[in-house]
């Protein structure tokens, strides 16, 4: 009887962690959507997915693209199981144009995978040296099968690229039994552009010179990232910078799951610890900088045809957040390791975190200094009522770093606002975010100045016959200084709404990219598994941005 009651605790840890939620309703069994889903035109075939993003271009003048298979796996029963690894070393065609990540103009990894049977949607991680590369979903399969595939700019991680040989892991959160059959196949490939000249990167904006893993790391039997379970939990590591770091910036992975899926929908009061969250970045106890989620929705969440054939925005490829870390240096540049420690405000059980520590490093001095000009940070501000919930937050801090530069003084400012409305049936959100970063010598000149304005709009009414959820991704990027090198302005303008009522479902989704470098717009609606509309220009309406 013991050995029985083991056995069936260890089938229940398996369960999938998005189907022990309090949402229920927001989550429908893949064994109850293949029997009441309809059936594709053509059952003999795969139905494809995709999620609406703009094409990967390399600069004017690029060669390449030299493409390398570095990973193909199967993913079945995974749960307690390593990742699956391969050995990398820089490809020859690096090598063919002096090895250096500056000669990388663009590097794409592109993720393509297949499934077929009942599944759940799961979600993965590729790492490079501990280095979380990419995080995304798994498309939630149908019986005749599902394809996929994913292409992110991961040109930030050049260094890492170039830096020697190293390991790649892919994990894959998956269970396979007699109910749940889908086994993921998947390739992952890079492909690197190069510049024809050669040329010197301006310092700081180009590519950082060094990234530093903060996950877990090999050998273990999970995905490297961190799990944090509660909303006191708290995942850290410790790090020793290199002493000529002038410039560092932390990227976070964050991911969220099992009984905080859709924490977003959490009533004030009636659930869980309410419905807003946030990831707090620490050093060494000292509040760095924080990430407000965007609140993205698996291809199996609230009911898996909303998703179907057009995926929820950023699911198959979920948003990195960037905490800029350069005025703390002068805690930090004494040869001694400091903690960086991650949180998440109000979590339940759970949330998978882990990021990549960019350092740029002075080529013309072996050590630089720093240090604290100023530091505001006030407490979180947030409010509830029966029915709505607000928060908001500033961090601002300044800094100093000598270099081989000159005296460069670096201030970075985050501001944050929440407004969550829940009726039941009905939640209205919108998170606002701002985050700033101006380095200027001692004259005043200004280096470089990278303004980003991002708003998170979400609207779901979930009535008896009827579910419709509005999504939106906006984003305002304004670069400026002599350092500056990408596009002075981008926007982007993403908005999807996707509707269900019985058998019946359809997507309509407007992207929209204007920037100095070029403009990308689609409009794309579908009816079912069918695409009915998909238009899509290159074209800048008014010429390129100035």
């Amino acid at each position: 009887m013991a050995a029985s009651c083991i056995h069936l605790v260890f089938l229940l840890c398996l369960v999938p962690a998005t189907v022990a939620s309090p949402h229920r309703n927001l989550r429908k069994s893949p064994l109850d959507v293949a029997a009441a889903a309809p059936s594709p035109a053509d059952a003999s075939r795969p139905t494809t997915f995709f999620e609406v993003d703009r094409p990967l271009r390399p600069p004017p003048g690029s060669s390449g693209p030299c493409s390398t298979l570095l990973l193909s796996s199967s993913f079945a029963f995974t749960f307690t199981k390593p990742p699956a690894t391969a050995a990398y070393s820089p490809p020859p065609c690096l090598a063919a144009v002096g090895g250096r990540a500056s000669a990388i103009s663009l590097a794409v990894l592109e993720w393509r995978a297949t499934c077929r049977g009942v599944q759940f949607d799961r979600i993965f991680g590729v790492w490079l040296g501990g280095a979380e590369l990419l995080r995304g979903s798994t498309a939630e399969p149908l019986q005749n099968g599902v394809v996929w595939s994913v292409s992110k700019d991961i040109t930030r991680y050049a260094s890492l690229l170039a830096a020697g040989n190293s390991t790649l892991a892919v994990f894959v959160e998956n269970l396979v039994n007699s109910q749940y059959t889908g086994v993921y196949y998947a390739n992952v490939t890079l492909h690197l552009y190069f510049r024809r000249t050669p040329t010197t990167p301006p310092p700081a904006v180009a590519p950082a010179d060094l990234i530093v893993p903060m996950s877990r790391g090999l050998p273990l039997n999970d995905g490297l990232w961190y799990k944090i379970q509660n909303a006191t939990d708290v995942a850290s590591k410790g790090v020793a910078l290199p002493s000529n770091t002038y410039r560092a910036v932390l990227e976070l992975y964050v991911s969220f799951h099992g009984d905080d899926e859709f924490w977003w929908k959490n009533q004030p009061g009636a659930d869980a610890n309410g419905p807003f969250r946030e990831v707090t970045v620490r050093v060494d106890g000292v509040l760095a900088g924080a990430a407000w989620p965007f609140p993205v929705i698996f291809t199996g969440g609230i009911d898996p045809l909303l998703w179907q054939p057009i995926t929820g925005i950023g699911s198959f490829n979920l948003p990195t957040y960037d905490v800029e870390v350069t005025p703390l240096l002068g805690k930090m540049l004494d040869g001694k390791a400091h903690l960086l420690a991650f949180a998440v405000t109000n979590a339940v059980d759970v949330w998978y975190v882990d990021a990549n520590l960019h350092l740029w490093l002075d080529p013309g001095s072996t050590a630089t200094a720093a240090g604290l000009v100023s530091y505001v940070a006030p407490e979180l501000a947030a409010a509830t009522t029966s029915s709505r919930t607000t928060a908001s937050r500033e961090v601002s801090a300044t800094g100093w770093v000598k270099s081989s530069y000159g005296n460069i003084t670096t201030n970075a400012t985050q501001t944050f606002d929440f407004d969550s409305t829940n009726a039941g049936e009905t939640v209205n959100q919108t998170t606002v975010a701002h985050a700033g970063v101006a380095a200027t010598d001692v004259a005043g000149v200004l280096y470089y100045s990278v303004q980003t304005h991002q708003r998170f709009p979400l609207f779901l009414d979930s009535g008896a016959d009827q579910v419709t959820v509005t999504h939106g991704l906006e984003e305002t990027t304004v670069a400026a200084g002599r350092w500056s090198s990408g596009p002075r302005y981008q926007l982007l303008r993403n908005t999807q709404r996707s509707s269900v009522a019985g058998a019946s479902w359809g997507i309509r989704q407007t992207y929209r990219y204007e920037a100095t470098d070029g403009c990308y717009l689609r409009n794309v609606t579908s009816s079912g598994y069918s695409i009915v509309t998909d238009q899509s220009s290159e074209a800048c309406v008014k010429g390129p941005l100035r």
